[in-house]
């Protein structure tokens, strides 16, 4: 069990968060309600969520170390213990899985000589694999600070690390431009983010994300394939030439 109570943040550091946590903290009704992003906050000076931060939070929110600690648990988004300038997401949930995700998150594992959760030497590259990434439509897909990178392969995800590691520009797919992890968890906190055409930066879903919202909206014809409530068959069920009464060759009734 780590001892406590926790190490205080230097003077200085405690003044800079404590003025940017209570311009977070009014933002809400209650203020137990500023949890969630004061974690971002924290982890935004450090690059995870320390004992130091959790009591930071505990004490201007008036909770206790404890239940700041259930939340800190819970959410995956906050990092437990060091981690890289990076963090390198390779999605294994199913579908990107089935595309090539196991495969990626393998050759990286290898590549970069750590396993899951472990920073490289450099302090450079986070590597986990996570849950779905809702893109299934460009599986698969790596993400890095939760940017999204699509279409990833063995190769190609391979060789973005290594230009994260030599310090080349990167480009994410869609979305903001890169920046560090700890730049990222203080946009997360609800801080504007100032870098040039970051905010104008977006990115949409793919045509297999949006074909049921243009079949809604009639702007493409797709059959029947259910028979309305009350119906036992329907007209543009496929026939049996053999048999034209049904598609299983039974008399309706």
């Amino acid at each position: 069990m780590p001892q406590l109570p926790a190490p205080a943040y230097p003077a200085e550091v405690r003044a800079r968060l404590e003025a940017d946590a209570k311009e977070v903290i009014a933002r809400y009704p209650g203020s137990r309600s500023a949890l969630l992003p004061l974690l971002h906050l924290v982890q935004s000076e450090e690059g995870y969520v320390s004992r130091t931060g959790m009591a930071f939070c505990a004490e201007l929110l008036g909770l206790t170390t404890a239940e700041v600690t259930a939340v800190a648990t819970f959410y995956t988004m906050y990092r437990r213990k060091p981690s890289g300038d990076y963090q390198v997401g390779v999605c294994t949930n199913t579908l990107c899985a089935v595309m090539g995700g196991d495969a990626i998150f393998d050759r990286l594992k290898e590549h970069l000589g750590v396993g899951n959760d472990e920073t490289t030497e450099d302090g450079k590259v986070t590597l986990e694999h996570i849950e779905c990434n809702a893109a299934c439509d460009f599986a698969p897909v790596v993400m890095v600070n939760w940017e999204f990178f699509d279409n990833q392969t063995p190769e190609s995800a391979t060789r973005l690390v290594d230009d994260l590691i030599a310090g080349r520009t990167v480009e994410p797919t869609r979305g903001a431009p890169l920046c560090s992890y700890k730049e990222t968890s203080r946009i997360l906190a609800g801080f504007p983010d100032e870098r040039p055409g970051a905010v104008e930066a977006s990115g949409g879903a793919g045509p297999a994300s949006l074909i049921g919202l243009r079949l809604a909206r009639g702007e493409e014809p797709y059959p029947r394939v259910v028979a309305p409530r009350g119906e036992s068959g329907h007209a543009d069920a496929p026939q049996d030439p053999e048999h034209p009464s049904g598609p299983t060759g039974e008399e309706g009734e």
